[in-house]
């Protein structure tokens, strides 16, 4: 996905806002299982997934819980660095090779000072973020281990194709041996 769609999706742009917006991003690369980011350090970029797919998890004593998933077009951004310049919560690893597109927070609010129509994106790139946390959160407090799994198939297809059962596994909050039995459950 190149990065005309991605913007697009967040928040329609008059075309000199974009370019103007473009001007300060590039395009990096990163090999499968790269930290992207690392929890409890300030993280001053926003990334655009252009290839690729990634997993947001936190670390316990015992193991890694995986929160979130993104693929082609999402954003990845520490709401907490991005908005507080404080150390993030999650770290991000890359779970293919990843082609992503990267934008410095500082840019992009030294732009926001420029251009009303940049400052709206900004105000709609982060309420999508903080509607996407809502989701996440209600999902994990409402829905069965069963529900969550089957969304994953409606909504998130290709993600089941591409990314470890354990991944999955910890991201719905169970075992892979109970993972295994609602996949033989579905089927």
């Amino acid at each position: 996905m190149d990065i005309d769609q991605i913007l697009d999706r967040i928040y329609a742009l008059p075309e000199a806002s974009k370019a103007s917006l473009k001007k300060h991003i590039t395009e990096v690369s990163h090999p499968k299982y790269f930290c992207l980011m690392e929890s409890d350090k300030i993280i001053p970029y926003i990334y655009f997934i252009r290839k690729g797919i990634v997993r947001a998890y936190a670390s316990t004593a015992d193991n890694d819980i995986t929160f979130w998933f993104g693929s082609e077009g999402e954003t990845i951004v520490s709401m907490k660095s991005y908005v507080e310049d404080k150390p993030g919560y999650e770290s991000i690893e890359l779970l293919e090779d990843c082609d992503l597109y990267i934008l410095e927070t500082e840019s992009l609010r030294k732009l926001f000072n420029e251009d009303i129509h940049i400052a709206n994106w900004g105000r709609k790139f982060a309420e999508r973020e903080l509607v996407k946390t809502e989701e996440l959160i209600i999902s994990r407090q409402f829905k069965t281990s069963l529900e969550r799994y089957k969304d994953l198939m409606i909504n998130k297809t290709d993600l089941l194709k591409r990314v470890q059962l354990g991944h999955i596994a910890s991201y719905l909050g169970i075992t892979q041996v109970s993972l295994s039995r609602i996949r033989a459950e579905i089927k």
